[in-house]
């Protein structure tokens, strides 16, 4: 069964706490706190649907696999010195590394 969420209407028109209930598809919305017997709303939520872009597809997207088969390198920083080295592809220079201000 769905959870819906709720509001309560303060006695002065403001909105409320929030507050979810399991209720069946067919049975009607509530108008009243359960517990309190306060006004309240149903408030409307966009659905959660993890689809596009989900944590488990963006890792998919840069594993190194899907990497090497895109034709790209991937490096990683060497956190001492700054420099970045090729760990995977065969594009592109094997370290990049910052220029040093005399090199700008």
């Amino acid at each position: 069964m769905p959870t819906y969420v709720y509001q309560i209407i303060n006695p002065d028109g403001t909105e409320g706490d929030c507050f979810e209930v399991v209720q069946s598809i067919s049975e009607a919305s509530l108008t009243e706190h359960p517990e309190t017997g306060q006004p309240v709303r149903k408030v409307f939520l966009p659905p959660n649907l993890g689809t596009k872009h989900t944590e488990g597809k963006t890792k998919d997207l840069l594993s190194n696999e899907n990497i090497a088969k895109s034709g790209l390198a991937k490096y990683e920083k060497d956190k001492l010195t700054g420099t970045y080295h090729k760990v995977l592809g065969d594009t592109g220079p094997d370290t990049i590394q910052r220029p040093s201000a005399g090199q700008l």
